[in-house]
């Protein structure tokens, strides 16, 4: 067999009470599992409902996907693909666009006109 590069999977639609051992057991009917690992939230210790599942051997890892992807586990219907690589997320303490900070000047929501130390923002 022609040994591939491994191969990281996404599995979506985890029943929330799944383990990472009986995601290994599932998986390891396809090929070597090279690591495990379901996503819990940190603060609850939950499970989020999915996962990655890490193989060995990148065709025994498509075989996987074939195999898994749309079947039935715990009452679930699975969702596998293979996993796109980490985004690194910029943090901001700004929820959402721009950046950058305007200035308010007259009567837009700060109730002052100009001149009136509102626009130090």
């Amino acid at each position: 067999m022609n040994q591939t590069a491994s191969k990281k999977l996404y599995v979506g639609s985890l029943p929330y009470s799944v383990t990472e051992e009986e995601l290994q057991n599932l998986f390891s009917q396809y090929g070597k599992i090279e690591s495990v690992r379901i996503i819990v939230d940190k603060f609850t210790g939950q499970s989020k409902g999915f996962g990655f599942v890490e193989m060995t051997d990148g065709d025994e890892a498509q075989r996987a996907i074939e195999a898994v992807n749309g079947m039935k586990f715990n009452g679930r219907t699975l969702i596998v693909n293979e996993a796109r690589p980490e985004q690194k997320r910029e943090r901001s303490s700004f929820g959402g666009g721009g950046g950058e900070r305007r200035e308010r000047r007259g009567g837009g929501g700060y109730g002052g006109g100009e001149g009136r130390g509102r626009d130090r923002f």
